[in-house]
């Protein structure tokens, strides 16, 4: 897949002049049958479309003003505002331009959102895109994915990932092209080029609230899961910028893209269940656990994923099919997991449903496994240590003994996180703002980066930000 603003930045600084550049496809045509499977695999593998007038509004005024700045305005793009908490965008050679929600509510005014669609349409400008693509269909990736999808959806998970990271890859020298053409783009369309700098910046500052989960078998793809804004990144971008203008001139359009936001989903979608600190619910499916202490989680489209703050714990659940004539115990001497222990395994109940449990170690972890049949799915819950103790045990057979079912009333309850604008009065300071969030991990942190904050920066009096509610 092909990810924005990626590892790379040009490192000189930018002229005040147009860039010459080699000719993107002649004519768009209708998209082609690959263009449509890939259209479908990123529609599943980001949650769909999100509908949302307001930004589709801002989003598609954004658009036409980088067009006709752009070396090539005859050129047309469609935008699909992605329905996903992962921060991510790219591009295809069709001139189809996605983002996700993530991304568009971490930005914080409209220059900030240029930066990335201009950086994407640099890549189309630039054949990049095209390149790729041609790369990807010499391995037939885009049609294994769908094949694999289609007939073994858990080998198509595993190439869903595959293919995400593959695609994901620009080579150097072509984004520092794309990062020097989307600056500059972005500048003659009026825009405050340093809006790449800014957005980079709360990238960076983003990464750092991720909990440090180190598998790249299970690491959710996005951009800076592989392609982080190094200091090095933003200093390039700074200097990109300065080409064109000194800071302070450009249209930001702050107040009406916050505005555009105002009751946006934040978060997880309710088809994917919620992070609630170290609870998580899932109202579709129908249940709730608990982590143990000191976790945090990110739900990923693949697995709900923990991590403990010192690294040495870790969790992991996903759900598969198991036929209802294969008792748990055999499923999990079955070699679901190598290295397991069939002494330690036994047959249990977990919340009102059949379980069952074992253990099994590794040279470097050792792992308790649970399996809850859950009507026609299986639960496993995979719960990681570098040292299983006896009171690390215990408190993984805590966690799960807080497996249950969802009542009616609380799935009734469970409502979608939202972006809410407030405005800030004297006396207001990010901690305080950030305890008028439903999220509670690390509130005045997330407060600052969702609203562009340095580490201490304050928010000015009078200024509009936004907050997390339900």
């Amino acid at each position: 897949m092909l990810a924005l603003l990626l590892a790379g930045a040009c490192t000189g600084v930018p002229e005040n002049r147009q860039i010459v550049l080699p000719d993107p496809p002649k004519a768009q045509q209708a998209p082609s049958l690959a263009t449509r499977r890939e259209h479908n695999r990123i529609l599943a593998a980001y949650g769909g479309a999100y509908d949302d007038p307001k930004l589709q509004v801002v989003i598609s005024r954004t658009v036409d003003k980088l067009v006709a700045a752009s070396d090539r305005p005859d050129l047309r793009y469609h935008v699909t505002l992605l329905n996903s908490p992962a921060i991510n965008a790219f591009a295809l050679p069709s001139g189809e331009l996605y983002i996700t929600r993530g991304l568009v509510a971490l930005a914080n005014d409209t220059s900030e959102l240029a930066s990335v669609l201009a950086h994407e349409m640099s890549h189309i400008i630039a054949r990049h895109a095209a390149i790729r693509e041609d790369q990807a269909r010499r391995v037939a990736l885009v049609s294994a994915v769908v094949n694999e999808v289609l007939t073994d959806p858990d080998a198509g998970a595993r190439a869903l990932a595959k293919s995400k990271i593959a695609l994901s890859s620009f080579s150097r020298a072509q984004e520092f092209e794309a990062d020097r053409i989307g600056v500059g783009i972005a500048a003659r369309a009026g825009y405050d080029p340093y809006g790449a700098v800014r957005f980079l910046s709360s990238m960076g500052r983003n990464a750092d609230l991720k909990a440090p989960v180190k598998n790249p078998d299970t690491r959710p793809v996005e951009f800076l899961s592989s392609h982080p804004a190094t200091p090095d990144r933003i200093r390039n971008a700074r200097n990109n910028a300065r080409g064109y203008t000194a800071p302070g001139p450009g249209i930001r359009d702050k107040g009406d893209y916050l505005a555009a936001l105002d009751g946006m989903v934040y978060g997880e979608d309710p088809n994917e269940g919620y992070v609630r600190g170290r609870r998580f619910l899932h109202p579709k499916l129908g249940f709730t656990f608990m982590a143990p202490d000191g976790f945090s989680m990110e739900n990923t489209a693949q697995a709900l994923l923990g991590v403990k703050a010192d690294g040495k714990s870790a969790l992991r659940l996903d759900v598969v099919r198991v036929p209802a004539e294969q008792s748990l115990s055999d499923y999990l001497a079955s070699g679901w997991l190598e290295n397991i222990d069939r002494n330690s395994i036994k047959n249990t109940v977990i919340g009102g449903f059949r379980a069952a449990t074992a253990v099994a170690r590794g040279t470097q972890w050792s792992f308790r496994l649970y399996a809850i049949r859950f009507g026609s799915d299986v639960f496993r819950f995979i719960y990681a240590s570098k040292q299983l103790t006896p009171a690390v045990d215990r408190a993984f057979s805590q966690s799960i003994e807080t497996f249950r079912r969802l009542t009616l009333a609380e799935i009734d309850a469970t409502k979608p996180l939202r972006l809410a604008l407030v405005m800030v009065k004297p006396g207001d300071t990010a901690e305080r703002l950030a305890r008028r969030m439903t999220i509670d991990d690390r509130g005045a942190k997330r407060f600052r980066v969702l609203n562009g904050l340095g580490p201490r920066e304050q928010p000015k009096v009078g200024d509009q930000v936004k907050i997390v509610v339900e």
